[in-house]
């Protein structure tokens, strides 16, 4: 596989995906510890993601391709949305409410899944475009986080 930005915030994207099941089927087992670790894996996996993209790629990506402005806006308002919502989460853990920790996982998926979808259809190809020079570099500064 080519080592492009595409190419690995898409695996990143996957690697977030696998906590999000595995939360999931722990609390959908009631198997509460498991969905504390899980549930902590998938905040910090996500929030990984997030500052990878807020804190490089994004004002790189920018910096080469004024275009991905609104992109980047709509991405980032996405971002503040799924934190509110792993905070909601967090706290259903905590009080162990299956009820709304499977509410608040399905709304998650869905979000995150548009989102996704989004990020690899229009952002991360104008980054593979625009930063394409660079980015060798970019992928390592961002496994870096």
């Amino acid at each position: 596989m080519s080592n492009t930005i595409s190419s690995y915030m898409s695996a990143d994207h996957r690697h977030c995906d696998q906590y999000l099941a595995s939360f999931e089927q722990a609390v959908d087992r009631s198997e509460w510890e498991l969905a504390g670790t899980s549930g902590q894996g998938l905040r910090g996996a996500l929030l990984t993601h997030f500052a990878r993209e807020e804190e490089k790629l994004f004002p790189d990506l920018l910096a080469v391709d004024p275009r991905a402005g609104g992109p980047v806006q709509v991405m980032t308002m996405e971002h503040r949305q799924m934190r509110a919502l792993l905070d909601e989460l967090q706290e259903s853990v905590g009080g162990r409410d299956a009820t709304a920790c499977l509410g608040l996982t399905e709304t998650l998926h869905f979000l995150i899944q548009q989102h996704n979808a989004k990020e690899e259809g229009i952002l991360y190809p104008l980054a593979d475009q625009g930063l394409a020079t660079q980015a060798e570099e970019l992928v390592a500064q961002l496994q870096a986080f």
